[in-house]
């Protein structure tokens, strides 16, 4: 395991700790798909799951998907709740860790990975960007051979079935994401509400979130009917659409996973 770095007092505030089993299901595939290749070319990646809440299921789980694309991955969970850190202990093992700390993120080696799944849901949005400075700092930096470490930070609902997070590097923001069971979804825009602090008050007329999901509604009542072929040829079809206008990154191998990634500048609130 990596050595702990020296105790210092954790920055942040103790969250609800509201966690189930499986619920970050689609951004850790999502990390794996993209990010798999920088962590299988580390000699010994370590995976930071920042805040993973009452029970250590998400970190558990971190672990095993992530073991996939890179099998020397090494997660620690990290808790500002003492109590939290406590009662995980029991689940630490080979390649998984936990310790009590905050967003000074308690490792010695810059981590490969940093995910960060509904913290700062509680925070002020005039927070987030002094938060996601501290904690891009912490990455892994970029070289000639990496673009460096990845922070994944976003919002689920209960039980993981929509979920919207952004991607940052070293350098800052990179994509936004939206991802759900297309089962569920009525209309695009239903993802609203899980979008990230950063970008949930956005969805106003006049900022590119509210433009983006409008447009996103707009190409799914278009697509209807591609209905008759199941949600997933509606919503593959629908993100067709929407590349002719937006800043689409990804293509069908994810679309079909019922995502869509966009590039963070596409998205970003209006100063």
């Amino acid at each position: 395991m990596p050595s702990r770095a020296p105790a210092t007092r954790p920055v942040g505030t103790v969250t609800r700790g509201t966690t189930n089993p499986n619920r970050l299901r689609r951004m850790d595939r999502w990390i794996a798909a993209v990010h798999g290749a920088e962590l299988r070319r580390a000699a010994a990646p370590v995976a930071v799951d920042l805040g993973y809440g009452a029970a250590p299921w998400t970190a558990v789980e971190l672990l095993l998907r992530l073991r996939t694309v890179a099998p020397h991955a090494r997660v620690v969970g990290v808790e500002i709740d003492p109590a939290r850190v406590a009662a995980a202990q029991p689940y630490a093992g080979v390649g998984l860790d936990f310790r009590h700390g905050g967003f000074e993120v308690p490792v010695s080696a810059p981590p490969l990975l940093i995910r960060a799944a509904n913290v700062l849901r509680q925070y002020d949005e005039g927070e987030v960007a002094a938060v996601w400075q501290r904690l891009c700092a912490r990455l892994a930096p970029a070289s000639e051979s990496s673009r460096g470490g990845l922070l994944v930070e976003g919002t689920c609902d209960e039980i993981g079935r929509r979920h919207v997070w952004v991607a940052l590097g070293p350098e800052g923001p990179r994509t936004v994401t939206f991802a759900t069971r297309l089962g569920s979804l009525d209309r695009p825009s239903d993802l609203a509400e899980r979008l990230p602090k950063a970008l949930i008050h956005r969805n106003v007329p006049g900022e590119p979130v509210h433009a983006f999901l409008r447009d996103f509604d707009r190409a799914w009542a278009a697509a209807a009917p591609y209905a008759s072929y199941g949600a997933r040829q509606r919503w593959i079809r629908t993100v067709r659409d929407l590349t002719a206008d937006w800043p689409v990154t990804d293509g069908p191998v994810r679309w079909r996973q019922g995502e869509v990634t966009v590039r963070w500048e596409a998205l970003a609130p209006r100063a």
